[in-house]
């Protein structure tokens, strides 16, 4: 009888330890569930937060016309309600021409813009440069000078003929060479007056205090003057001439290319590239060495 009451006291020592471990589970499992997002009916039970309106200037104004200042002002800053109208109104009035200020006796203050590509958009880098410029130019201006920014885009040489290669490819099937050089540009010009004015449309949201009646491109007639006066003053002084040297050639472009327009690749061994132009890939990194026999030796 002592055996048996040893025994039944020993497994109910064991229970007691497994409900004990039992229990424990069950406490971790309900802080478990505690922690775990609520669901979706309980959160639609909860009252949701007040979402702030997005403050707009929704005042009918007239393209150029002075923006209404006498109504209430957002309690925080909304970009929105504070750059709409303005800008329409200050080419309106002429703030940004030199004309403005022509009277001033302070002297005067020109800068170009340096042009964007025409073949993207504008950047950080665009939105960086514009703003200290525009700065400084603001400044000449309020401190009396005859201020000028010119504003303008340029060509992108290469960049944009390979552009529009492309595109009278894909939409046409021919090459420049089809087309011939006049119709080709006229084609730049059709594609740039596309890009270029999306481009100049992003430089106003900036917000930027150019002249727009003195807008260039690099391609305009005056500027292809200019360029062609540069390079004959540097062609008689002697600085630029012809010679022998190693170009970068392109063979689908059938143009020497410069060095920023070529992607430099360096390769191990026996290697198949495309090359455009080609159909197939090319093989490169081969050296073949041919052997021929002298007769009489």
């Amino acid at each position: 009888m002592d055996g048996i009451k040893d025994e039944d006291s020993t497994k109910t020592a064991a229970q007691l330890k497994k409900d004990a471990k039992k229990l424990a589970k069950l406490e971790k499992f309900a802080k478990k569930q505690e922690s775990k997002p609520k669901s979706k009916v309980e959160e639609k039970l909860k009252p949701k937060k007040e979402v702030k309106k997005l403050f707009t200037y929704d005042i009918s104004t007239a393209e150029g016309e002075k923006k209404n200042t006498n109504e209430v002002f957002p309690d925080a800053y909304s970009p929105l309600y504070v750059e709409s109208c303005w800008y329409s109104w200050w080419e309106k009035k002429g703030f940004f021409k030199p004309e403005y200020n022509k009277s001033a006796h302070q002297g005067r203050f020109v800068i170009v813009i340096p042009p964007p590509n025409v073949t993207g958009n504008l950047h950080l880098g665009h939105g960086l440069t514009n703003s200290i410029e525009d700065c400084i130019t603001r400044w000449h201006r309020m401190n009396g000078r005859t201020a000028l920014w010119v504003p303008g885009c340029d060509h992108a040489g290469i960049a944009t003929q390979v552009v529009v290669e492309r595109k009278l490819k894909k939409d046409l099937n021919i090459s420049r060479h089809d087309l011939g050089r006049d119709k080709f540009i006229e084609k730049v010009w059709e594609w740039k007056n596309t890009k270029g004015d999306r481009i100049y449309h992003q430089m106003r949201k900036m917000g930027i205090s150019v002249d727009w009646d003195r807008v260039s491109f690099t391609m305009d007639e005056k500027l292809s003057t200019a360029v062609k006066e540069a390079f004959v003053r540097l062609h008689d002084k002697k600085l630029i001439y012809r010679s022998n040297r190693l170009v970068n050639w392109s063979c689908a472009l059938n143009s020497a290319i410069s060095d920023i327009e070529v992607d430099k690749k360096d390769i191990s061994g026996r290697t198949l590239l495309d090359v455009p132009g080609y159909n197939q890939k090319i093989e490169f990194g081969v050296l073949i060495h041919f052997m021929y026999s002298i007769e009489g030796s």
